[in-house]
């Protein structure tokens, strides 16, 4: 019987090394993405380049990603640029390119697909694998029980260098829950291969919070209950768990402490909306800032156009959210006559919700989302025709 192998494949840091193949002579430093178009490199007369850095930042913008250089200093992803700023005041800072990190996504799981076909995507930037019947995976290799799996592992890690120049860590175990685990365990460029029997050594020093699945609520609520490694979770009774989490999460918790996973590798999982959204390097105002706020908000309804029709969906509700400066968030969702993917409807539609809401203070963010997917199909697209007529492109007033 074949025993089942699973691979959790991720990329290392990868935003940040995208950027580092454009601008190579980076390499090594510390190196932060979150900036914004002002923080583009500007060509000198020498023909160098002048990097933006964080010590004069000011702003409200939040790490996207960091180099493992940057990382040393304790810059971490979703961390403020200002704080990222005080530990590492003379990294570079480079403005984010979704675009090309989107590209490059492509390149590495059409790479791995070659290779392993049964894929579940799981975003940008990390994917599981199913390997059991791929060819060599059960095979033994000069005495090694595990040396075919162990030269897939490789394979699929050559592959995605040789399709994008980055490199890539991947965990190979019985399922998904190690298999994500491990793959973070020797990172960068790593490659962990674990069976069950290893996991009472690899695992269970562990934090309990690495497992996915233990948020901060429930990390926190597990350390104050004295419960800090994931051996020290999987020593715990069951109904102790129950007790304290309930019957679902409580039997679940113990279930992954001891690395227990029967999950498939799903090939495929149509997505229920697209969005995009925007924070603000500084608070705008509805009105003294509407012609700024026009043309970021028609931005982000071409960008969402652009996904749809990338990705081959149409949608028929049209969703926005505003953060205050207070931090309070509002939304509003509008059903439309019929499916569309066209910017202009969806910029015309996504107007009208914020018509109903508050907008007599400063925003920190606003986003568009379109919601209700489906498949072109042959039900006409109703064009509805705004108050004001406009043209797509335009800085337009938001209300």
């Amino acid at each position: 019987m074949s025993r089942r192998w699973i691979a959790h494949l991720d990329m290392d840091a990868f935003y940040a090394s995208v950027e580092l193949l454009r601008y190579p002579q980076l390499t090594g430093q510390p190196v932060v993405i979150g900036g914004g178009r002002r923080h583009q490199p500007e060509p000198q007369p020498d023909g160098s380049l002048s990097f933006s850095t964080l010590r004069h930042y000011a702003g409200r913008g939040v790490v996207t990603t960091a180099t493992y250089a940057a990382r040393a200093f304790g810059v971490h992803s979703a961390m403020g640029l200002m704080k990222a700023a005080a530990l590492a005041p003379d990294a570079v800072l480079l403005p984010t390119d979704f675009d090309e990190y989107r590209r490059y996504s492509r390149l590495f799981k059409a790479a791995v697909v070659e290779i392993a076909p049964v894929m579940e995507d799981r975003g940008i930037d990390e994917i599981y694998l199913d390997l059991t019947e791929v060819p060599g995976a059960q095979d033994a290799v000069d005495g090694d029980p595990l040396g075919g799996i162990r030269a897939l592992g490789q394979r699929l890690k050559d592959a995605v260098h040789h399709a994008t120049g980055l490199s890539c860590s991947v965990g190979i175990t019985p399922n998904k829950l190690l298999s994500k685990l491990c793959s973070d365990l020797d990172k960068p460029d790593g490659l962990t291969l674990l069976e069950l029997s290893g996991i009472p050594e690899r695992i269970w020093p562990l934090p309990a919070k690495r497992i996915n699945g233990i948020g901060p609520k429930a990390s926190a609520r597990l350390e104050a209950l004295g419960v800090h490694t994931i051996g020290e979770l999987a020593a715990a009774e069951p109904e102790w768990l129950v007790q304290h989490f309930g019957a679902n999460y409580g039997l679940w918790l113990h279930e992954a402490a001891h690395g227990r996973d029967d999950r498939p590798v799903v090939t495929y999982r149509e997505p229920k909306s697209l969005s995009r959204e925007t924070t603000f390097e500084r608070d705008l105002h509805p009105r003294q800032d509407r012609d700024a706020l026009g043309a970021i908000f028609t931005r982000l309804c071409e960008q969402v156009a652009s996904d749809l029709e990338r990705k081959g969906f149409e949608g028929r509700s049209i969703g926005v959210k505003l953060r205050y400066d207070d931090f309070k968030i509002v939304t509003r969702v509008v059903t439309l006559p019929a499916h569309t993917q066209d910017a202009a409807t969806i910029r015309q539609w996504a107007g009208r919700c914020l018509k109903t809401v508050p907008l007599d203070q400063r925003l920190r963010l606003i986003g568009v989302k379109v919601e209700g997917l489906r498949r072109p199909g042959s039900e006409p697209v109703a064009a509805q025709e705004p108050a004001a007529a406009w043209r797509l492109g335009e800085s337009l007033p938001l209300f």
